[in-house]
């Protein structure tokens, strides 16, 4: 553990910030990221961008560093030619990374808890086509599990502090995952991709939510990569529905075009939004694509004074 206090503790004592985009932070600094495997090829190819990457939220304010294992997945990296056991290997690399950027964070003089949720995207992420903003991928809960399950028991095993279950566009594929997570031994969060105030996929959020209200394994629901616009009706569901603690990291507020592979719009993102968030109940908060240490820096600051 990074910490000595369980990242669930830590929301029960107040808020815990999350990081930013790790694509945009790659790109940032010169990384070409137009693969399906998206920042996951680093893993392989540059991890010590990946480290810095981290590093630099880190330094920013951000508690939480989720990895960059959203789209490192055995089908992903099979397409590559790697194996079954290199593609394994790549996926504890993922969380060692991180684990490693928070012990340079430490060595630098952050004096805060530091923990790391491992990313696991859902099943679009993989496919490369934006299938993970609809969901009705034509798969039954018990083909998503299948699908889900090797590489959380990957994950589980690399120690993490918590399992990030994240963009999830489908209550369908979020019953799969709650599922797949059973008798691990990370806790994890669940978070879905929405549009007002339904799923993708076009469930209503209070059902979506339901799912894992019992679910002991689960320490936080919420929403992320969807318009910061869209935050403020899921956050109050979210709560009202579950009980749980929240977990919230919107994008810019720009729009994602898959087919062109670029971001379009203008950003709508603002740090002060958060102080309403966490009077609704987040008490997880950071941001997802476009959303840089900057920003990170701006919602910690927010977040310490308010």
């Amino acid at each position: 553990m990074t910490s000595n206090s369980s990242l669930a503790e830590a929301l029960a004592a107040g808020t815990v910030v999350l990081d930013g985009g790790m694509s945009n932070q790659l790109e940032s600094a010169g990384h070409d990221l137009t693969d399906e495997l998206w920042s996951a090829r680093l893993l392989a190819e540059r991890p010590e961008a990946i480290t810095e990457a981290h590093l630099a939220y880190f330094e920013a304010g951000a508690d939480v560093a989720i990895t960059s294992s959203y789209q490192a997945t055995f089908e992903g990296f099979a397409k590559r030619g790697e194996t079954r056991d290199r593609a394994a290997e790549l996926l504890a690399v993922s969380v060692e990374l991180a684990r490693e950027a928070a012990t340079r964070a430490h060595a630098k003089g952050v004096t805060r808890p530091l923990w790391v949720a491992a990313s696991v995207g859902p099943y679009g992420a993989m496919l490369a086509d934006g299938s993970e903003y609809r969901g009705r991928y034509g798969l039954s809960v018990e083909e998503l599990e299948r699908f889900h399950r090797p590489r959380l028991e990957v994950l589980d095993a690399a120690g993490p502090d918590v399992l990030a279950l994240e963009t999830v566009p489908d209550a369908d594929e979020a019953a799969a995952l709650l599922r797949a997570v059973r008798g691990l031994r990370t806790p994890a969060w669940l978070s879905y991709s929405v549009e007002g105030r339904r799923t993708r996929a076009g469930q209503p959020l209070e059902e979506a939510f339901a799912l894992a209200a019992d679910v002991d394994e689960v320490i936080a629901v919420g929403v992320n990569c969807c318009a910061p616009e869209d935050v403020d009706a899921a956050v109050e569901i979210a709560a009202r529905v579950t009980g749980k603690p929240v977990v919230v990291y919107p994008n810019s507020g720009e729009a994602w075009d898959a087919e062109a592979r670029a971001w379009n719009g203008r950003s709508t993102f603002s740090p002060g939004q958060v102080r309403a968030w966490r009077e609704a109940g987040a008490r997880l908060i950071g941001g997802c694509c476009r959303v840089g240490p900057g920003a990170i820096a701006s919602i910690a600051g927010t977040l310490t004074s308010a």
